[in-house]
Parts: structure tokens; C-alpha cells; sequence
């Protein structure tokens, strides 16, 4: 469907790109991911030419979208793309945005235009803010509004630039709801996006990007589980765990428990099961650890297996081996810690405790 040869991209002296050769094929759904600053959004527009190559070629059915006399307009019209900031007119109805398109572009009769908007408010969860303006929707809702204008004008493939990075928590999971129903259609669609569970879940393909281009290409399995190259290892590594150091018994609370919120918020978690992780560390660290030990410094590390779907907490310290579950004093806490727990197991090596606990 699209060919992609030695494609690269410069702002002036600053090389963002090189060299990425890659294939994109019907009705693939393919995850762009990497650290920020690596290029995934530059490498999206460059496919849609809202940014202009350096060099190289990007053939779309058969075409060259990059000689001198392709028929750009034309090409980019298979081509669908949805913005982080929705890019709606303030001053048109939502389902005039959905027209304008169709109407001036495609030269389809409005009544059509009109009728066909309708249908795809609808799929988006949207009919009844037809006549809304965008500044009377929400944030998650502009967003699926967005999507809507994109899919009236038929693309071939939809290119998503972080669909969700401008919304907050609660208005991310309707707007992924909606990619996941388009994915379930058979929909080609590239996503840049940093929701690593969602590109699991609905790739099936994932791009690592790093080094200026593609640095890992595999399947959602591969990438997540089992990553060949040091770099993607390193990054799967850390947008799936999260490290704290509870400084003494005088640490900050707060502060923990906002980053833990944070944390498992963007592995899609429920407020009860955010709360239910907070509760254990504050549990195992606070009412524990550092009252047995006030002035110790404890490692936190809380790990989410998307395999399993597991969240491992492990709170590790320097002492002489410390047997958890004989305290007294521990009773009340330990017994709030079992009852969230599926294992609790203690380890010390080389004078080091750690307590392990898995939810």
C-alpha cells in the first residue's frame, strides 16, 4: 500500500531522519513508540507531506508522492490525519466541520455530505452534538469529532499524531475506544502514540523509533516481550516500572502516592486499583519498614507485567535479615497487605532486604 525508501528529513543542520525504509500494507494497524524527541511525529508528516522530505521516496500505490509530477492533492486524499489538538473550526457546527471536506473536496452534494456525517457522528458516539460547536464539547469529544471529519472524506489510511496526549486521564479511554472499533474494521491506520498497553492491544505491528529512524520493527509480542535491540529493552524497561527512594521515616507521602497515580494511570488502571497499590506501599514502607527502621532508605520499584497483568511492588533496604511476618506490631498492616496480595516473599543478599509483594 505504501513503500518507504531511504526516506530522511532535516531542519537545517539538525538531521531528524535518515534512512528509514520500511512497507506499510492494507489494513495493518501500526504503533509508532520511542522516547520524546526522536522523530515519530516528523516521520508521520513526512508520510502526508505537511513536512517535505529531505530525500527519498514514498510510494503509494505505485505513485511517488515525491517527483515533480505527482498529483499530490490527490494521493494525500487517501490519506486521513488525526492532530493532538483537534484542529476543529470554532466557528462551524460540528457536523458543518464533517461537510467542509466532503463538500468542497470530494464535490459531494451537501444533502450527502450532511446524511454521511450523521452516519459517522454515530460510530464516534456523536449524533446528538451534530449542531454543537466545538467549544461546547469536551475535550474527549473534539477529539472523536476529529476522527468523525477524518473518516468523511474516505481515506485509505488514517494517521494518528499522539490522538491523546492533550486530554486529560478520564477522556483518553473514549477516545482509544473509538481507534479500537476502527482497528476491528480493518482500517490501515499509523499511530504515534505513548498509551503502551493500547498499542499492544490494538497493533499489529509496532515501530520502536530511536537513532533517527526505525529502530526495531515487530509484532506487539515482540516488542513489548521480548525487544532484540539494548535500546528498546531499555525503553520497554522503564515506561513499564517506576522507581521511588522513601528517603527516612520523614519522607513525602504525597508525593509518592501522586507518582504511583501517575504511573499506573498510564497503564490504564482504575481508580480502585491505583488506590488499591497505594494503600499497599503506603502499608508496607510507612506502617513497616520504615517504623522498625526509621532512618533506612527504601527502594521502591513498582512493576506492571502487561503479560500478566500483574503489578509487582518491591521495597528493598540495607540491614541484617528482617523476617517480616513475625512482628506483632506488623499484625494490622499485613493483614490489609494479603488481603490485596497474591504472594509476599523476603530476601536478603549481601545484607540487603527486599520484600517482594505481587498483586
Amino acid at each position: 500500500m505504501i513503500t518507504i525508501n531511504g526516506l530522511s528529513k532535516s531542519f537545517g543542520t539538525l538531521q531528524v531522519l535518515k534512512n528509514i525504509s520500511t512497507e506499510i500494507k492494507e489494513g495493518e494497524v501500526i504503533s509508532i513508540i520511542g522516547p520524546s524527541g526522536c522523530g515519530k511525529s516528523t516521520f508521520l508528516r513526512c508520510i502526508n507531506l505537511l513536512e517535505t522530505p529531505t530525500s527519498g521516496e514514498i510510494v503509494i500505490d505505485g505513485q511517488n508522492i515525491l517527483a515533480k509530477n505527482a498529483n499530490v492533492s490527490g494521493l494525500r486524499q487517501k490519506m486521513g490525519m488525526v492532530f493532538q489538538s483537534f484542529n476543529l473550526f470554532s466557528h462551524l457546527m460540528i457536523i458543518e466541520n464533517l461537510m467542509l471536506g466532503p463538500v468542497n473536496l470530494l464535490k459531494m452534494p451537501r444533502q450527502q455530505a450532511y446524511e454521511e456525517g450523521l452516519a459517522y457522528l454515530e460510530m464516534v458516539g456523536l449524533r446528538s452534538k451534530a449542531l454543537a460547536f466545538p467549544d461546547e464539547l469536551s475535550g474527549g469529544q473534539k477529539q472523536r469529532a476529529a476522527i468523525a471529519r477524518t473518516l468523511a472524506m474516505k481515506p485509505e489510511i488514517v494517521l494518528f499524531d499522539e490522538p491523546t496526549s492533550a486530554l486529560d486521564p478520564t477522556m483518553v479511554s473514549e477516545v482509544l475506544g473509538v481507534i479500537r472499533k476502527l482497528a476491528s474494521s480493518g482500517m490501515t491506520m499509523m499511530i504515534v502514540t505513548h498509551e503502551m498497553k493500547f498499542a499492544r492491544d490494538v497493533s499489529s505491528r509496532v515501530f520502536y523509533m530511536d537513532e533517527k529512524g526505525i529502530y526495531e520493527d515487530g509484532s506487539p509480542a515482540e516488542i513489548f516481550d521480548h525487544p532484540q535491540k539494548a535500546k528498546t529493552r531499555a525503553f520497554i524497561r522503564k515506561i513499564s516500572a517506576f522507581e521511588y527512594t522513601a528517603a527516612g521515616s520523614g519522607f513525602d507521602l504525597y508525593e509518592l502516592n501522586a507518582k504511583i497515580e501517575t504511573f499506573l494511570k498510564k497503564q490504564m488502571f482504575t481508580d480502585r486499583q491505583i488506590m488499591n497499590v497505594q494503600l499497599v506501599c503506603e502499608e508496607l514502607i510507612l506502617a513497616i519498614l520504615l517504623r522498625e527502621f526509621p532512618k533506612a532508605n527504601v527502594a521502591l520499584l513498582v512493576e506492571y507485567s502487561d503479560l500478566s497483568g500483574e503489578v509487582t511492588i518491591e521495597a528493598s533496604f540495607e540491614g541484617d535479615t528482617y523476617e517480616l511476618e513475625k512482628a506483632e506490631e506488623n499484625e494490622l498492616s499485613l493483614a490489609i497487605i494479603h488481603t490485596y496480595a497474591k504472594a509476599v516473599t523476603v530476601t536478603n543478599e549481601a545484607g540487603r532486604n527486599t520484600v517482594k509483594i505481587i498483586i
